[in-house]
């Protein structure tokens, strides 16, 4: 299967372009927003379980990065709240659940193979933001060229104030704006290497988990 498998141009998925599908598991559904692969695949998505639904215990050999954007979302006896930042190495493993429901925005595959630590970041935590300029950021990961971050931008602020090697935004609240389209939260894009500055932050701001630096020129299928 392939979803927004190019990745030399631009993708976005906004709430209106939603298409949520079953997954193998009961009460929990899913928008691929990109996906090189079968059931096991390099893939970004939306995933929504409903209250009281799981998955059984399943290793991760390729690791899976999350944040929960609504509701809690459990491992085993632990619980995440909306607003949690998860990396699960390559090789982990664990048994996803949520008694409340949840909706999580979750990346698989990709990873580099030599990743161990596993990182839990509790982003509503005050301590875990700092001043950059006009912008608050709440660093999430660092390696390499790999740079993952939360990002709370004030009005008319650019996402980007240069040039990047690549790029991925998920609109948590506030809005996005270009010269000619404005972006509700739900909304996902995926950027090539280029300069951005019409990507601007709406007359409320905006909050955006942002990750640069981290597509190959070919990404290959899990």
């Amino acid at each position: 299967m392939l979803v927004n498998a190019d990745f030399s141009r631009r993708a976005i998925v906004t709430p209106d372009d939603y298409q949520w599908v079953p997954s193998p598991q009961s009460g929990v559904e899913r928008v691929m927003l990109d996906r090189l692969g079968g059931e096991k695949a390099r893939a970004t998505s939306l995933v929504r379980y409903a209250p009281e639904s799981d998955f059984p215990e399943h290793p991760h050999p390729g690791g899976e990065e999350i944040f929960v954007l609504s509701g809690t979302f459990s491992e085993g006896d632990r619980h995440y709240p909306a607003g949690s930042y998860l990396r699960n190495p390559p090789g982990s493993v664990h048994q996803p659940a949520s008694r409340e429901g949840a909706l999580i925005f979750v990346k698989l595959w990709q990873m580099k193979p030599d990743e161990k630590e596993r990182v839990h970041i509790d982003t509503r935590d005050p301590s875990n933001w700092q001043p950059c300029g006009r912008r608050d950021i709440c660093p999430l990961f660092y390696s390499g060229t790999e740079h993952v971050t939360l990002q709370r931008l004030q009005p008319g602020e650019p996402l980007f104030a240069t040039e990047v090697t690549s790029a991925e935004w998920l609109l948590i609240c506030g809005q996005l704006k270009t010269t000619d389209q404005t972006f509700e939260p739900g909304t996902w894009m995926r950027l090539p290497q280029g300069r951005y500055p019409d990507i601007t932050a709406g007359s409320q701001g905006a909050m955006v988990y942002l990750k640069t630096g981290h597509l190959p020129d070919k990404p290959e299928e899990a």
